[in-house]
């Protein structure tokens, strides 16, 4: 028996063992072959069942810090007072909208208040099909947009998993603009032409076929396709060709918005002021934890949306307790400064992992924003070949320093960090310091076993 029924209450025998059985085997935690049992969190810490303290360094959800107090607070008080179907008027939902849209540019002004990350790129999708009356999307390769089923679609990043399985034949998967693995790496002269060229290209082709682009998505910076930073110019000539077309620009934000870049407060605008998507999609950090997301557009857009007869509404999204919670997160971010923090401790950490660099062949690359960074591993700096086993090994060592780490990309091979955003100069001092002793271990690891090899194959030479 894995659990033994009580009056009141279930006694746990193993955890993990029990999640296999009564949960879906499609769903993997974190650290799979020695999972961690997490039984509370406060800012930037996670402690297990035995309270061992870990830095985590993964959790891009607890944006402001785990449980932060002003937020719990926030959304225990509204929950004493009221929590209601999303149809009913409250201020609530008035005030964080007016919040929310003050952060960003003045053409993106009406508020679709959802659950998840997932529910709100398949709204935007839905926005995007309806204004442009085309069909045709347009995403990049290993990118992620979340798990429902017009997602998938257009998430190369899962449907590459499915192996034999017919693409959509209204999906176009442009090239990453990754200037450090792609078709266009730093040496060439104008990257972000390079690349949106591609994008021309590929409507061009689409077109000659009959079909028409309804939208291009791209997450502002690519997380799961391994920390890709775009060239600047990249979104601006993305949307021309694709709004000459009469499509639209989808800027996915899920990840890395509401100041993580440090430099802005949404990761779009590290292209430049002259860049405004036609819709932004926003999850994860919104509400510290709290399932609920955004959809932001413009005026247009929403009027044709309207315009279809159909009615929309969303009974969870939007609900008093979960505008009350997000306005307590905008709150935290501008009262501890969290944006600067992104930006001054961010910068930091890349000038310890370019020191770290110079000092380990195993490092290929360091690329980042703020608290939104990446560790390019390789075998082989000149051929860039992915250091996958490596990477892994690493995480799992950290784990057992205490670091929760995870790494990610199309060959898993990009060590990633995404803190909570209250993360220090200590904590990077830390981290990389962990990192720098696990990688001088690899390394004299490495170099024993090509010497015993050296040996052995002398030894045979000998011999004969």
């Amino acid at each position: 028996m894995l659990l033994k029924q009580c009056p009141k209450y279930y006694i746990r025998e193993d955890t993990s063992q029990i999640l296999s059985l009564i949960c879906s085997p499609s769903c993997k935690v974190f650290f799979n072959h020695d999972p961690i049992k997490i039984i509370r969190a406060r800012g930037q810490y996670m402690y297990s069942e035995k309270d061992e303290q870990y830095l985590d360094c993964i959790n891009n959800v607890a944006h402001v810090g785990h449980s932060h107090p002003e937020v719990v607070s926030a959304g225990t008080k509204q929950m004493e007072l009221l929590n209601t179907n999303s149809r009913f008027l409250h201020d609530n939902l008035v005030h964080y909208a007016q919040r929310l849209q003050a952060t960003l540019p003045e053409k993106l002004s009406v508020c679709y208040f959802v659950n998840s990350g997932s529910e709100a790129n398949d709204l935007a999708l839905r926005l995007a099909w309806q204004h442009t009356g085309h069909k045709d999307i347009i995403t990049l390769d290993n990118a992620y947009h979340g798990h429902v089923s017009s997602l998938i679609d257009i998430s190369p990043y899962k449907f590459h998993q499915l192996g034999q399985t017919e693409q959509s034949q209204h999906v176009h998967v442009a090239p990453s603009p990754d200037i450090y693995r792609g078709k266009f790496r730093e040496d060439h002269p104008d990257p972000a032409t390079a690349y949106a060229d591609e994008v021309r290209d590929i409507i061009e082709k689409a077109h000659a076929k009959g079909h028409k682009i309804a939208a291009f998505i791209a997450e502002s910076l690519q997380s799961c396709g391994g920390q890709v930073i775009p060239p600047v110019g990249y979104f601006q000539k993305v949307a021309h060709h694709v709004r000459n077309v009469g499509g639209v620009f989808i800027a996915d934000e899920v990840q890395v918005g509401f100041g993580r870049v440090g430099s802005h407060f949404w990761a779009f605008q590290l292209q430049g002021d002259d860049f405004v998507p036609d819709i932004v999609t926003m999850g994860k950090p919104i509400g510290n934890g709290h399932p609920m997301s955004c959809v932001v557009t413009t005026r247009e857009v929403a009027e044709s949306f309207m315009s279809s007869g159909m009615e929309y509404f969303n009974t969870f999204g939007g609900n008093p307790v979960s505008c009350a919670i997000g306005m307590a997160v905008l709150d935290v971010i501008e009262k501890e400064d969290l944006q600067g923090n992104a930006l001054r401790v961010g910068k930091y950490l890349m000038e310890l992992l370019e020191k770290l660099k110079e000092k380990h062949p195993l490092i290929g690359d360091t690329r980042g924003c703020g608290l939104f960074v990446g560790v390019d591993l390789v075998k082989d700096r000149l051929k860039r070949t992915p250091a996958t086993a490596e990477a892994q090994d690493v995480i799992y060592r950290l784990k057992d320093q205490k670091i929760l780490l995870s790494a990610d990309g199309p060959h898993r091979n990009v060590l990633k960090f995404k803190p909570p955003m209250c993360f220090s100069r200590e904590d990077a001092d830390l981290a990389v310091g962990k990192i720098d002793h696990i990688l001088t271990g690899t390394h004299s690891r490495s170099n024993s076993v090509s010497n015993s090899n050296t040996n052995t194959r002398t030894n045979k030479k000998q011999r004969t």
